[in-house]
């Protein structure tokens, strides 16, 4: 069998399609196109250098996780993954309840783990603490009924090392006010503003899990990942542990944005001391990528109020609770009539006042 090759975007770091009307390499992340001549000049500067998902899954995929077993979820279709002496109940994404796999086949091994740290108790009172201040929630949402259903479940995440090299110009404002006897002049001075520079990433996390929500996995960063482990699988006990169905190259995008996110953001904090700055252009490129795959954990939440069904993750390993949570509209009424009042009185002094 032939030797495949998968070429990725020099400028972002995206998996390349070759389009045959146009006889050019396009990348359908970030819109750039390039001459076949372009890419094997690439690869020939980069040599072994850079990510190759090809290389990972030949050296991983053969690899099992002794100990463990798999549970099928026959709703969902969830592959989750624990340790053999761990009872399954429900699906942490559907609550059906899942049916156990007598064997573990063509799961890739971690490279590393982040065992769970707060425990039950510790998971209430972050809870708790999580919903203090918030005016709106109904008093009897923390009833303990309402968060007896947890789930801790690792996480599959891919962790992105990479080399930012990148430029941006900005067009900045200063506005000058003077006036004499006769009149007031404004004097506005336009500036081309220039930044360049380079930065190295490590760690940049994006969950390989397609049915969790992204934006909730986001929300409960950042981990502390001095405090990773080499995987064993008696970390798992007691636990469920996702198996990731997002591979590195359909994650490798997000990776990709969140970098090109914060060099831009650097960029744009050195921009000060101007009335107003407005970005003209931008070129970041990534290279040396490259990824390993954890599992994190994480405590998912599901409760029902009203009829509703509600979801808010905990970060595991650090406390930190983040989600959707369900508001009483008797407060919000009373609220809002609060400030309409406060606003009618404060109209009605101007009122007098002018009147």
């Amino acid at each position: 069998m032939g030797e495949t090759v998968s070429y990725k975007c020099p400028s972002c770091g995206a998996p390349l399609v070759y389009d045959a009307e146009e006889n050019k390499f396009k990348c359908d992340f970030c819109v750039s196109t390039f001459e076949i001549t372009e890419i094997k000049q690439a690869l020939d500067e980069e040599g072994d250098k850079g990510f190759d998902w090809g290389d990972y899954k030949k050296n991983y995929s053969d690899e099992k996780i002794e100990g463990t077993v798999s549970y099928i979820c026959q709703s969902c279709g969830a592959e989750i993954v624990t340790d053999a002496v761990t009872a399954a109940t429900k699906c942490p994404y559907c609550d059906n309840v899942i049916v156990v796999e007598p064997n573990l086949s063509g799961t890739i091994k971690p490279n590393a783990i982040i065992p769970f740290k707060i425990d039950k108790k510790g998971l209430v009172d972050a809870v708790k603490n999580y919903c203090k201040g918030k005016k709106l929630l109904p008093k009897n949402f923390l009833s303990e009924n309402k968060i007896k259903e947890v789930q801790g479940v690792y996480v599959p995440f891919w962790l992105f090392d990479c080399h930012a090299d990148g430029n941006m110009s900005f067009e900045g404002t200063r506005v000058r006010h003077w006036s004499d006897k006769n009149y007031e002049y404004t004097e506005t001075s336009h500036y081309l503003l220039d930044r360049a520079g380079n930065m190295d990433f490590k760690m940049i996390p994006v969950d390989g899990s397609i049915k969790m929500d992204d934006a909730l996995m986001d929300s409960i960063e950042p981990f502390n990942y001095n405090e990773m482990v080499e995987f064993e699988p008696g970390y798992l006990s007691g636990f469920l542990a996702d198996r990731f169905d997002a591979d590195a190259d359909e994650s490798l995008p997000r990776a990709t944005s969140r970098v090109k996110n914060s060099v831009s953001e650097m960029f744009s904090s050195t921009t000060v001391g101007y009335a107003s700055v407005m970005p003209i252009s931008s070129n970041i490129e990534l290279s040396n990528t490259e990824v390993n795959y954890v599992l994190l954990p994480v405590y998912l939440i599901k409760s029902k109020y009203a009829g509703k069904e509600y979801t808010f993750a905990v970060n595991g390993q650090t406390g930190k609770v983040t989600g959707n949570l369900p508001y009483s509209k008797a407060k919000f009424f009373s609220v809002l009539f609060g400030i309409a009042g406060a606003i009618g009185i404060i109209g009605g002094t101007l009122f007098g006042f002018f009147g």
